[in-house]
Formats: C-alpha cells, sequence, structure tokens
C-alpha cells in the first residue's frame, strides 16, 4: 500500500539531486579555470614584435595562472586564418587571439570575412602600444614636419612617401598623412620593411612611413632623421622628437598596438581573471623592461576600453582605405 508514495518520493528525490548538479555544474567549471594549459593564437611569424610580445607576456601570465601558456603561430592571409581559430575555439578561456591594429584594418580590406570581427570576440585587454615614424634621409633639405608639409604643399605630386605593402598599417598610415596634412603626394608600396629602408637611405623616397622599432638603429646610426611619431605621446625612446600633432599635422594619429582577445562566448568571470592578470603581468617590472626593449608601452585595459579601441581603429582605417581607393580583397 506504501510503495507507491516512496516511489514518488523517490522520484522527487532523484529530481531534486538532479536540478542541484546542474546549478552546482557551472559554478564549479568556472572555479576550475584554468583547467589545462592556455594557447595564444598569433597571426604573426616568430620573431616579429607581436610574436615576441605575446611570449613576455606568456611567460609572467602562465606563472599566475598555474598553467603553461604556448604560443601557436598561424601567420598570412591578414591575420584571418588566426583570428578564425579563435573564433571557432571552445569559449572557455582556455584560447586567446593576439589581436592588433591590424585586425581592425582588416575589418575594412575584406569584402568578407569567415567571422564578424566585433560580435565573435571578446577584447580582454591592451598589451601595450609601439610606435610609427615619419622618417627622411639624412641629407633631406627638410629638418622638421612642418617644412617637409610646406613643401608637399607648395609642389603638389613631387613628394613621394614609401611605405610596406598595401593594406599594411604603415601604408595605411602613409595615406592618412597625406589626408591629413593636406598634401598632394604619391604613396610608394614596399615589399617588407628592408626594402623601404633602402629606399629611404638611398633618396629614392623623399620620406617614409615606418614603425619605429626596425628605423630605431638607423636614426640612431644616423642615416635617417626622425621628424615626427605618430602616437598620441612622444616615443619613450626617442622624447626629443615631436608627435605628428606637435608639429601641426591635425588628426595625424595612428599608434600600433597588440591586445588579447577571446571568443565572444566566453564567460565572463573568465575574461575577468584573464584582465586581472594580465594588468598584474603589465605592471611586472622585469616585463615592463623586456617590452621597453621592443619600443612597446606596456598598457592594460579593461574589456569594454579594448572593445572601444577596436571599433574606433576599424572605422579610422575604414575611411582611410575608402579614401585612397584601396580596392577590397
Amino acid at each position: 500500500m506504501n510503495s507507491q508514495p516512496s516511489t514518488i518520493r523517490r522520484t522527487l528525490l532523484g529530481a531534486a539531486l538532479s536540478l542541484a548538479a546542474l546549478a552546482v555544474g557551472p559554478v564549479h567549471a568556472q572555479a576550475a579555470f584554468p583547467s589545462k594549459n592556455v594557447r595564444i593564437v598569433v597571426p604573426f611569424a616568430a620573431g616579429g614584435v607581436g610574436d615576441l610580445t605575446a611570449r613576455i607576456v606568456a611567460q609572467k601570465l602562465a606563472e599566475l595562472l598555474g598553467q603553461s601558456v604556448v604560443i601557436e603561430n598561424r601567420p598570412g592571409a591578414g591575420g584571418v586564418v588566426a583570428a578564425d581559430t579563435v573564433a571557432r575555439a571552445e569559449p572557455d578561456g582556455h584560447t586567446m587571439f593576439l589581436m592588433s591594429n591590424g585586425t581592425a584594418v582588416t575589418a575594412g580590406l575584406f569584402k568578407s570575412l569567415p567571422f564578424d570581427t566585433v560580435k565573435d570576440f571578446t577584447p580582454v585587454s591592451t598589451l601595450g602600444y609601439f610606435d610609427i615614424a615619419v622618417v627622411v634621409p639624412a641629407t633631406s633639405p627638410h629638418k622638421t614636419l612642418g617644412e617637409l608639409v610646406a613643401f608637399g604643399k607648395a609642389n603638389p605630386g613631387k613628394l613621394n612617401v614609401g611605405s610596406i605593402n598595401i593594406g599594411s598599417t604603415q601604408n595605411l598610415a602613409a595615406e592618412l598623412f597625406k589626408s591629413t596634412a593636406g598634401i598632394d603626394a604619391q604613396v610608394v608600396p614596399f615589399n617588407g620593411t628592408p626594402a623601404l629602408i633602402g629606399a629611404i637611405r638611398g633618396q629614392q623616397v623623399d620620406v617614409a612611413v615606418e614603425i619605429l622599432a626596425p628605423m630605431l638603429t638607423q636614426i640612431q646610426g644616423g642615416a635617417v632623421r626622425a621628424l615626427a611619431v605618430t602616437g598620441e605621446k612622444r616615443s619613450i625612446v626617442l622624447p626629443d622628437v615631436p608627435t605628428a600633432l606637435e608639429a601641426g599635422v591635425k588628426d595625424f594619429v595612428a599608434s600600433s598596438w597588440n591586445a588579447l582577445a577571446v571568443p565572444s562566448k566566453t564567460p565572463r568571470p573568465v575574461v575577468d581573471r584573464l584582465q586581472r592578470d594580465i594588468a598584474t603581468t603589465l605592471a611586472d617590472p622585469g616585463v615592463r623592461e623586456k617590452l621597453r626593449g621592443l619600443n612597446i608601452d606596456a598598457r592594460s585595459s579593461t574589456p569594454e576600453q579594448t572593445a572601444a579601441l577596436l571599433a574606433s581603429d576599424i572605422r579610422r582605417w575604414s575611411g582611410v582605405i575608402e579614401r585612397a581607393g584601396i580596392p577590397k580583397q
């Protein structure tokens, strides 16, 4: 007679335990992060500034996470391959993408992408900023950026501005220089930094717009002269060189940056944990000194600030691409 109520009680108890397990499960899963090695997918080849930045950060970050942080280089296709790898990864915080201003350029340069640059990623934090410089040959008659711009305005079509490949950040920065300075000049793309250095040293171009780091030895050796850097503040390694804004070229701001991002559905507690540990990593004196050696100003940010930076750069570079008439790939 009592078997039916007993069965009902057992059924209800089993259901209650199942619900409790479901409720506890996600909390337990989040608390376990990280539960395995973390990988950072880098859209550049080994040895470049972006790759070295990721490796310096990874070493300290691994100590804080208590897990190895592995670098996975996936260069090519404007960073599309690397980004797509992360966009498709499990959104659990164990796969991160080394995002950069190049990511913003790609969003405006390609007709279509296998992912949505804004919707498919959650930016976690910036890692650092590095300068772009405007340089001239050591024998150039132009001693300041103001003099160069004045010459360009007085002599339409006579200035040749060197950069690397069409669609690169440096190439678009050269186009931005033309439009913000209001000059009619020819942007001449070269196949890589060594070729550009040879061209500026050989006076094949009047001025070059390039990442400061590979140009630094040329500047310090007196082969070329830096007229300005294009960040919002002066370079930490060339404090006597003015910014383009200080030199009178309004709106010519084109800093390069790196950041870390995760797939968009990564739980917020995991994102917050990563952001805190990245901020702690970038505050470490040893890490800051190593990054400074690469001419990188180490700076962390909140996920919201990083997302705003990405969105702002997408708008900026998409506008430059459109004004320059660069065909979409």
